[in-house]
Formats: structure tokens, sequence, C-alpha cells
């Protein structure tokens, strides 16, 4: 949700483009497993999604007098042009919807917007519709692409050359499947899914503070906005960066997991990696932004502070830095369009900590599509998708511990662990030891650094 409101303001460059951090999440859970609390994570947009209705109210009430006095006017409008409607502008855009109708939402809107459905139905029954069929505008927004339309009636076209649409769904395990057919749909790979736990056992429901979760976040969005509104008045954009060792690590640990998710389950898995890396980077870059404005936020020592300079304050928040272009006597004047966005080692450390579990929930969604092999464990397991509940690197009585709860003999797991190595697919590190190979030249980073990497990564 806030990444959906940094869309073209915050930037990382990645992959040889500027990436935005506007994501595409699915949750997924059994009925009555607690996903309803996703409803108010949209209350934290609310007061953006508002402000642009209340605008459009305006420009329509105005749009209706001047039209009313155009068409008073007789023959003497053929001198004026006639006025033109408004555009409908919305942060919060319905998921219940037509192709066209998605696209004009979007336009109307600058590129941006964000869908929040808590149940997936909506979206896929409106997508499967005589009318719909805009799973392709999903995709191409994942990656900020050029969306069009063109109508015969009225010879109307249009287009908007970069698209930021975030997308929040929740639904059960059935409804995965009616919105991505097929692990080959490209909306699998660009989903973060992560599966929800069943509820156990009863939890008191009654809350002795009487807190209503609902005015809280509409606070925090509140707050959130009178903060952003200020950065994007003076600001045109803030770029992130990540150092030199950053990128190697970074790099190191998704080679591997890339090696890792090619060995067990092929085509399938490497494009939903290359993907989480890309919505890592993103996350990355929230984060950053949000512990460099953290005093600012609700709860920081400076919230609800008017802000007459921003400016001046973000030159003093830790991990913003005027960009190398910038004059020092603009600076000094607190006149700073662009900065440079960097991220605390922690917090490196506790995103890229995602990795792990945001492919195994992946591996298990697959295991729901047609085109998937179960990777949970489960009495039918193959012996290969054991692996998937192994860290990258690993010894043989791990894999033999887990080969007995899933039902594959250790001889089984020997004979696996051996035809993977000959194959290149493992790598042995030690007497007993393996990891997956990450066929990529990152491999050949320092072992010293591997292993403060690995360190830092475990104690997040």
């Amino acid at each position: 949700a806030l990444g959906s409101c940094m869309e073209r303001y915050v930037r990382c460059p990645y992959g040889g483009k500027l990436q935005s951090p506007c994501m595409q999440s699915f949750i997924i859970a059994l009925p009555a497993s607690g996903k309803s609390a996703l409803s108010s994570i949209r209350l934290l947009v609310d007061p953006i999604h508002d402000q642009l209705r209340a605008e459009w109210a305006e420009e329509i009430k105005a749009y209706k007098k001047a039209k009313a006095a155009y068409e008073a006017m007789g023959k003497e409008r053929s001198k004026i042009d006639a006025p033109q409607i408004p555009a409908n502008k919305m942060f919060l855009i319905a998921g219940n919807n037509t192709g066209t109708g998605i696209l004009q939402n979007i336009m109307d809107a600058n590129g941006t917007g964000f869908i929040c459905e808590s149940e997936a139905d909506t979206l896929s029954t409106a997508i499967g519709s005589d009318y719909g069929h805009w799973s392709d505008t999903l995709r191409k927004a994942f990656d900020h692409d050029r969306l069009s339309y063109n109508r015969r009636t009225d010879q109307e076209y249009r287009e908007i050359k970069k698209s930021y649409l975030s997308v929040l769904l929740s639904g059960t395990p059935a409804q995965v499947k009616a919105l991505i057919p097929s692990a080959e749909n490209g909306l699998f790979s660009r989903q973060l899914f992560y599966y929800m736990p069943a509820i156990e056992e009863w939890e008191d429901q009654f809350n002795e503070a009487d807190t209503d979760y609902d005015s809280r976040f509409l606070e925090w969005g509140a707050q959130w906005k009178e903060v952003l509104d200020a950065i994007t008045a003076s600001v045109s954009n803030i770029n992130m960066k990540l150092t030199h060792e950053q990128k190697e690590i970074f790099n190191f640990h998704f080679a591997r997991v890339f090696g890792r998710a090619s060995a067990i389950h092929g085509n399938q898995m490497k494009s939903a990696v290359t993907r989480i890396a890309i919505n890592i980077f993103r996350i990355i870059s929230i984060i950053a932004l949000l512990r460099s404005l953290e005093s600012l936020l609700p709860g920081g020592e400076r919230s609800g502070e008017p802000q007459e300079n921003i400016v001046r304050t973000l030159l003093n928040c830790p991990g913003l830095t005027p960009s190398a272009h910038i004059p020092q006597e603009n600076i000094a004047d607190g006149i700073v369009p662009q900065f440079n966005l960097s991220i605390r080692t922690d917090d490196f450390y506790a995103v890229l900590a995602l990795v792990e579990p945001l492919y195994r929930h992946a591996c298990h969604i697959l295991s729901l599509l047609p085109a998937g092999t179960p990777t949970a464990p489960s009495a039918n397991m193959t012996p290969e998708t054991l692996f998937d509940c192994l860290p990258l690197r690993f010894t043989r009585n791990e894999a033999i511990d887990k080969g007995e709860q899933v039902g594959v003999p250790a001889g089984s797991v020997d004979s696996l662990l051996k035809r993977m190595t000959e194959r290149g697919q493992l790598v042995k590190v030690g007497r007993g030891e393996y990891e997956f190979n990450a066929r990529m030249h990152t491999r050949t980073c320092v072992g010293v650094r591997e292993s403060a990497s690995s360190a830092s990564l475990q104690d997040s």
C-alpha cells in the first residue's frame, strides 16, 4: 500500500530500467483464517483516494456549469470549444471492472492506482467476463509498461507511457486457480505469495482497550499523506542506491536460489525467482525510505509537525543524500530536486531474509496449479522436491532426516545427492556438506564475505 503511493517518485535502477516500488501480492488462506485483516491496509491510502475523489467532485460541478452555459449560447457555440469532461480521478481502483474500464481508471490517475480486494474471485470473475480479459494489463503494469486502448467509436485512442499499479489480493486456495490457471500464466511469477496457516485454536476477540483499528489506520494514513505531499511537492524523485558490497551479496544470494529453483522445478520457478528478486529490491527501497523518514512518521519524534521546508528536513534524514549533480549552492539554499537513498545494513539483511520464505510459499502455490509439482511435505512428495524443505547449504544428515519425514529412504537421498552433484546442480563444499550451484560468476565472492552475509541472514 505504501509502495503504491511512492510510484514514480522513488526509483530503483535494476535490470537496465528504473523500477518503482509497486508490487502485486496474493495472500492465500482457508476460510476464517484471519485474512480479513487486510481490509485495514487499504485505509492507509484512503486519504489519498478521498482527496482525489473530492477534487473530481469539484471539477465535475464546474464542468456541469460550463456545459450548461455552453449549451445556452445557441449559435455562438461554434466560436468556442466545448468544455471537456474532467478525468475520473481515483487511487483505489475497483477489481470489478472491464478491460477498458481498468485502463481508463489507470490513465485518468496518470498511470497510478491500487487494487485491493479481499476476495480474489472479484478479480478473476471480472477478468473472465465478456468485457474483461485484462490479465495482460496486470502483467504489463508489473513492469511499468505502456498501456493503451483504441475504440472505433469516435476514433478514441488513449495511452499512458508508464504505469504504476499495485495489487493486494486475498482468497482461499480454491480461488488461486481461477485467477492463475497455470504456472505458465505470467501472473504466477509476478505475484508475491503468502500462504497463511489455519487457525488451530480459539482466540479471544474482545479487546479490553476497545481499539478501533480502522480509525487507527486512517489516522496513520492521514499522517503518511502529509509527509508524502510535502515530499512530492518539492522533490522530483528519490533514487535507491545499493553499495558495491550489497550488490554482490544480493547477486550471490539470488544466484544460489535461482540454481536451486532450476535444479528442482525448471523454468516455472526460475521466472518466479527472477521476479522475486525485483520485488525484494522494491521492498528494499520502501524500507529504506520509511527508515529515513522514521522521525516524521506515526510514532516518530517529529510526527504531525508541519513540514514548511521538507528539503531541509530530508537533508537531515539518515540515508538520504543529495544527488551528485546538485550544486552545493543549491543544497545550501534548500533546493534539492533529487536525492539518493541508501539502506542500513541490518535492514538490508532483514529484507534479504524474506527471499527464502517467499520462495517456499511460491513453491507451495505452484503445487496448487495444474502444471506444478507438489512441494509441501506430504506422503506423495517426489525425491527432488524434498530439497525445497532444505536451506541453500545443508548436510547429508539434514537431507536424510528430511527424507525420513516425507517418506524418502536414506538410500534414495544418497543416490539423488550423487546424481545432482554429477550434473552440477549441487556442489560439495565439505565432508557431507552440499550447496546448490549458483552457476554464476557471483560464486567467486570471497569466503569471508559469504560467511559474513550468511551469518547476518541467520541473525536477521
